[in-house]
This record gives structure tokens, sequence and C-alpha cells, in this order.
């Protein structure tokens, strides 16, 4: 019919483009145009009998060729290698010989740090400075994220580190891990004295990342270097004194992220719902008061 629109649809199923397909739209005016849009899944249908049918003939994987697993392997290395070493993770797995419940808890961070930890256990002085430092680092946390929402107004990176330290809280305190036979405390150290504390996960290290993050979206781009630094200097002392086991500083890395992208989706939320967040309201005005009223804490 004249004045009428044709779609031509192909479809190829490879994995040079296993979610999308390329859709050629042929307007009345004879212009063509074309754009990619994601594979339809298709779904099983229901047979006479009332059992799911498939058609496996039309099966993605039996329309492969050599050129597309060479494309695979070229253009997506990186989830090749973690298909590679998922297989070799299960053969480690099944073939470990379990730790003891008579021994203690096996640690590789450990390992490589066994010669920093007799250095340190054998200095009280360098012990206690190390710690010193620590407790200086953890301290320019607190004030960069602290100025970030108090002087600049921008809530995400303490929203982030109270979620963060509430999940850690309630881990920490659900899985108590053993303190590690090698532990070297200070006084020096944060929390201030040898006291208690949970060791899942790294508190210290979360707020690193939470705050290096911060540091990221606003362009401060050394500053951001320079905390991923102190960072990577804190978790290798903090295996040489064995505050933390490594899954405890591995699994803080991660939280930092996690809860940081998990307070951008609560700020998104609240702009969505109240019009506004980070303490600045429809004015321009940034007290604490209108902070609270915009996201429903106050009336």
């Amino acid at each position: 019919m004249n004045g009428s629109n044709s779609i031509t649809t192909t479809t190829l199923c490879s994995p040079r483009n296993l979610h999308t397909r390329k859709t050629t739209i042929a307007s009345s005016n004879g212009a063509v145009k074309s754009h990619n849009s994601e594979i339809p899944m298709k779904k099983p249908t229901l047979s006479p009998s009332g059992t799911m049918s498939f058609d496996y003939h039309n099966a993605c994987f039996l329309k492969w060729g050599v050129n597309d697993l060479i494309y695979l392997f070229r253009y997506h290395p990186i989830p090749c290698v973690f298909g590679f070493l998922l297989l070799f993770f299960m053969w480690v797995e099944y073939t470990l010989r379990m730790v003891p419940s008579t021994s203690p808890p096996f640690d590789l961070g450990f390992v490589f740090t066994q010669n920093l930890n007799r250095l340190i256990a054998s200095s009280p002085a360098l012990n206690t400075l190390l710690a010193t430092l620590n407790t200086v680092f953890v301290g320019m946390q607190m004030v960069y994220i602290g100025w970030s929402f108090f002087v600049e107004g921008r809530a995400r990176a303490i929203i982030a580190t109270l979620f963060m330290f509430t999940c850690r809280g309630i881990l920490g305190y659900s899985t108590q891990l053993p303190l590690p036979e090698e532990f070297l405390g200070s006084g020096a150290d944060f929390p201030v004295g040898n006291v208690s504390f949970f060791l899942f996960f790294s508190g210290h290290v979360a707020g690193a990342v939470i705050a290096s993050l911060d540091m990221r979206r606003k362009q401060r781009w050394e500053l951001a270097y320079l905390f991923d630094s102190l960072n990577l200097l804190q978790m290798v002392r903090l295996l040489g004194t064995r505050g933390h086991y490594t899954i405890d500083l591995a699994v803080g890395v991660g939280a930092g992220m996690l809860f940081d992208s998990l307070a951008g989706k609560y700020e998104e939320g609240k702009r969505k719902v109240g019009g506004g967040i980070n303490g600045v309201n429809g004015n321009g005005k940034g007290h604490f008061v209108d902070f609270v009223k915009v996201n429903g804490g106050g009336t």
C-alpha cells in the first residue's frame, strides 16, 4: 500500500551481537532508517498436551562459527578470562583440603606479610608509629566526608557511610570471627586503645573508598589518587598487624562501592519524590532544616 511504512528486521544470533538486532525502516518518502534494539527472547510454547515445548534448533549457540569464537576472544577477553577462572577455582575448591576446626584460619595475606608482622612485633615503637599514621588517615576520611555534607551541602558520601557502618555492625555481630593469633594491637589505633572491634568487614577501607569515589565525582583527581594510595598502605599495615583478615579488606572495598551506589539511588529516589536533596531547597539555601524537610524527616 502506498504511503505505508515497511519494516524489515534481521536478527543475527552470534557473539558479535547476541543482544541486539538491526531494524531497517523504509518510509513512504524513500528514506531508510536503521537502529539497534534488544532481541526479544523467544518464549517456549505450550503444547496441546499441556507441556512446555521449545524449538532447540533455533538455539543461538548452534549458529556460532569459528569466526564468532575468534571475535569473542578478541573483543571480549575479560569475560573469557573470568570463564577460565571459574573453571580453575571450581577445580581448586573441589580438590582443596579443608582447614581443620582445631587450626587457625588460613589467610594468604598473612602469608605474604609474614616478614612485616615479625618486623612490627620486634619494634613496639614502629607499631605505635604506624597505628598513629593510620589513625590520622581515618581522621582525614572523617573530615572530608563531614566537610562534603556540612560545608558543601552534598549528602551522598555521609549517607553511604551511615549505610555502610550499619551493615558492618549487623554482619560483624552476626558472624564474630576469631582474633588472629599474631594480632598486634596499639593504643594509638582507631578506635583509640586496644578495645574490641568487628573484624568483618573493614570500615577503615570502606570509608576510604567512599571518600575516594566522592572525590572522583567532584573531579578532585589528585586527592582521590592520594586516598587510594594511602588506603593501599593501610591494607598492608592491617594485614601486617593482623588487624583484619584479607577477606575483611576485600569486602571493605566492595562495600564502599556498593553503599556509595545505594546512596546515589537513595538521592535519586528522593529527588523524584521531594524535588530536592543535599540540603538545598528551591531558593538555593543550604540549611540543615531544608535538608530534613526535603527528605521527609520534618514538617
